[in-house]
């Protein structure tokens, strides 16, 4: 009992918390203790050589770009921010400059309501936007119409959509500017789907067919020689009883 009560045993629970576990309970401690070193060179340096020691222990991350200004930022997390030393690029950082804020979406404003669409097809309206007037346009607007439907369709598969109110977004998504005349229909790339479909289909029946047809072909044979063989038998056997 004396000699278990000797031992002072500190268990992980009782420690603090690893602000960044990744770089183990030994580089905390360091960089904790470098908060108490008074002379400013001899924090700075030691600070400096626990950031080398941090960049070995990930040496797959070596060429990326600024990762040592991260490791900088990570020693400062990890001291709580109480640490009275200078960062290479002499931005020492903060609990507020070091949060990454999200970067905003870019989606236009104006064009939120029409975010069901996708994203690809503002940059299809742009692209039309820019062509010369003519039948290759009036192609290409018609089937971005097309392509606007299905997606739709693909979004609210239980909404039915009408081609106006597609052509009434195509309108108001280009400012005015692209329109769909009103005899063309838009479900033109919807049927070439479900024809591909129909087509892939028929393919792989068509194949299963003649796969089958193939084996009852070589079954048929098979018996047939089977048959022959049976007969040959029977007349060599015959044929020597002639004898």
């Amino acid at each position: 009992m004396g000699s278990h009560s000797a031992h002072n045993m500190e268990y992980n629970s009782e420690k603090s918390d690893l602000i960044i576990p990744e770089y183990g309970r030994n580089v905390q401690m360091l960089i904790r203790h470098a908060r108490n070193i008074e002379s400013n060179e001899m924090r700075q340096a030691f600070i400096e050589r626990v950031i080398d020691l941090m960049h070995q222990m990930h040496p797959q991350n070596r060429n990326i770009e600024d990762y040592r200004s991260k490791l900088w930022k990570h020693v400062f997390r990890i001291a709580e921010y109480e640490l009275d030393v200078m960062p290479p690029n002499g931005e020492i950082p903060t609990p507020e400059t070091d949060i990454k804020k999200p970067e905003p979406v870019s989606y236009p404003a104006s064009n939120a309501a029409y975010r069901h669409y996708g994203n690809n097809v503002q940059i299809l309206i742009d692209k039309a936007l820019k062509m010369e007037e003519g039948p290759k346009k009036d192609g290409f607007v018609s089937v971005i119409g097309g392509y606007m439907k299905m997606a739709y369709k693909t979004w609210n598969k239980e909404h039915y959509i009408s081609d106006e109110i597609i052509k009434q977004d195509l309108l108001n998504m280009s400012d005015g500017k692209l329109s769909v005349a009103d005899n063309v229909s838009l479900d033109g790339l919807s049927n070439a789907n479900r024809k591909k479909r129909r087509d892939n289909d028929n393919d792989r029946d068509r194949d299963h067919r003649g796969r089958n047809d193939r084996r009852d072909n070589r079954g048929r044979n098979d018996r047939r020689d089977h048959r022959g063989g049976r007969n040959d038998r029977r007349d060599h056997r015959g044929g020597r009883g002639r004898r």
